[in-house]
Parts: structure tokens; C-alpha cells; sequence
């Protein structure tokens, strides 16, 4: 295991948070309970108090619901008591949801008592409209959302998945209205897919003074350098991460990436995750790991500064 993060924390409204953000898309899903405990041990001993999820995690795998990784949290923090000392995320919303889709007062009302109850907890520190529903007008969900803050379920709100129209429309509305205001936003962001965040979204989060933190953020894993055209890899995501070898950006960025790793004595991993870090606006990546072994790499990028001629290397080759 790599040494406790030194990285400062990042304010989020009123919470703090580790440069790495700990993604529980895997948990009950790639990696079952015991594993999923492991690497939640593993990255809290790294420094690490940010940890990410959604109601909807993992309803695409045969026989689930969604709700197993809300779940495997809970049994975690419910088996270590240290909920008062991670910073725990999930998100409302998903149009992929089995029952519980979209945006309207009574979805949001019966997601959160749910996902509570999977956590095991009086609280969520972070809740987000994980996916933006344009039939319902923004007014309503977040008086929604300002509900379950004021009743003390939900500390702070943040998006994903919307436009800038609307976003800039939902923040308008908070700051007209006196009500809950996102503090955060989630885009999809990495090294071989900048414009979906880059551009007028990142501008309307600017602006706002709105912290991102970026999902996706290596690729599938395509970003960790083990998608190479003469290797094969046994992953539940090699399909996906693999399209990105059919690119010659994609082509670029590995051997860009190859470059900086070499001279820092660094993974890849870590210095797609540190590249992510340093661009504007970045709170803490969100990355996963289903096993202990996938940590290392991933909490190192914290304590990597990549130099600048680092950083248009990397910026050449993703454009």
C-alpha cells in the first residue's frame, strides 16, 4: 500500500473532501462484499474519505435490483462505525432505475428514505439528481431537494448529467428562491473525452463556483494503460475501453501518457488521474477499484505534480 495521502482536502459547500473521490460502481457488482470491504479499508487507511455511489448501482447485472453497492456501504460503515468520518455520495434520478426514475417530488421523497436505509445512516452528505429531467421544472426539484436538507437527510445537493442551460437555470433559481444550491457538479471527463465537459459547462461551473468532480475519469480503464492492440483483457469493461484503441487520440494519449509516466517513475493511471486534478475546476476525480491491489496507483495521483511542459504534452495529445 502507497503511503497515507499528504494532499490537502477540498472544501465542497460545507464538507471536505480527499483528492480521490472512491467510486462504488464495482461493489456487489465486480467485487462482492468482502472485497468491497477490503478496498474501502484500504482506501480510508490511504488517506481517502470520499466515497461515491448511486441508487441505481448495479441494476445492469443479472439478478440485481440497483441498490447492492448503497448496500455493501452500509454494511461497511455500519460494521467499522466511522460514518462521521467519510464523506458518502449517491445519487437520485437514473432513467435506468427498475421503479424509481426521473426527478419528481415523489421519486426524490421515496429514493432518499431508501438509499438511507441501504446506507445505514440518518444522512447523506452529498445527494445527486444523477441525471437531469427536463419534464420536471427545476423549481420542483429542488424545493425538493431543500426539503431533505432542512430536514437534515441530505447535507449538500449536486448534478449530473445536465446541460449548462439547465444547470445555470437550476442555479438561478436557488439563489432567486433562498433555496438549496448545488455545490458540486459530476461530469463525464477524462484525457480521451474532454468535450463533454469542457466548454460551456465548465464555464457555467466556473462562473458558480461549483467544484467537479469527474466520472469516467480513466476511460473504462483504458486510461490505466492495459488496453494495448496486442493484448487481451479479461474485464467486465474491456469491450468499452477497448473502442478507444480504435482512435488515433487514443493512440496519442497512451503514448503521451507513456512518455510522463516514464519520466516521473509513475503508473498510468496515476498520471491520467493527476492530469485530471490539475485541469480548472477539478475537485477530486472519481476512480474504482475492485480489488486492493487497483489502490496504489490511484491515491498516488494526489501526490504527483506533473510539470508543465508534463501538462501540453498531455493537452496536445487529448485535443
Amino acid at each position: 500500500m502507497t503511503a497515507p495521502l499528504t494532499a490537502p482536502r477540498t472544501p465542497l459547500g460545507s464538507l471536505s473532501v480527499s483528492p480521490l473521490c472512491l467510486g462504488g460502481n464495482v461493489f456487489g457488482w465486480t467485487a462482492d462484499e468482502a472485497e468491497s470491504f477490503a478496498v474501502l479499508d484500504a482506501y480510508v487507511a490511504g488517506g481517502g474519505n470520499f466515497i461515491d455511489t448511486a441508487d441505481v448501482y448495479s441494476a445492469w447485472a443479472p439478478g440485481n435490483q440497483g441498490g447492492e453497492s448503497e448496500t455493501v456501504i452500509g454494511n461497511w460503515l455500519a460494521s467499522r462505525r466511522n460514518r462521521s468520518d467519510v464523506v458518502i455520495a449517491t445519487k437520485v434520478g437514473a432513467p435506468s432505475h427498475p421503479h424509481l426514475r426521473g426527478l419528481s417530488a415523489a421519486t426524490i421523497t421515496s429514493a432518499v428514505d431508501a438509499s438511507l436505509t441501504r446506507l445505514r445512516t440518518d444522512y447523506i452528505d452529498l445527494y445527486y439528481t444523477h441525471y437531469d429531467d427536463e419534464s420536471v421544472e427545476v423549481g420542483e426539484f429542488l424545493t425538493t431537494l431543500d426539503e431533505l436538507v432542512r430536514a437534515g437527510k441530505v447535507r449538500e445537493i449536486a448534478a449530473s448529467n445536465i446541460s449548462a442551460a439547465r444547470l445555470s437555470e437550476s442555479l438561478a433559481f436557488s439563489d432567486r428562491e433562498g433555496v438549496a444550491r448545488y455545490v458540486a457538479l459530476q461530469p463525464h471527463y477524462n484525457l480521451v473525452s474532454r468535450d463533454t465537459y469542457e466548454g460551456e459547462l465548465a464555464d457555467v461551473a466556473a462562473r458558480n463556483g461549483l467544484a467537479a468532480v469527474p466520472y469516467y475519469a480513466l476511460a473504462s480503464g483504458f486510461l490505466t494503460g492495459k488496453y494495448r492492440p496486442e493484448t487481451t483483457v479479461d474485464s467486465s469493461r474491456s469491450e468499452k475501453a477497448a473502442q478507444y484503441l480504435a482512435t488515433e487520440r487514443g493512440c496519442r494519449v497512451l503514448r503521451a501518457l507513456d512518455t510522463v509516466a516514464t519520466a516521473h517513475e509513475a503508473e498510468i493511471a496515476t498520471v491520467a488521474l493527476a492530469w485530471l486534478a490539475a485541469r480548472p475546476t477539478i475537485a477530486a476525480p472519481i476512480a474504482s477499484a475492485r480489488t486492493v491491489s487497483q489502490l496504489p496507483p490511484l491515491l498516488a495521483a494526489a501526490d504527483l505534480t506533473l510539470t508543465e511542459s508534463d501538462m501540453d504534452l498531455l493537452n496536445e495529445a487529448s485535443a
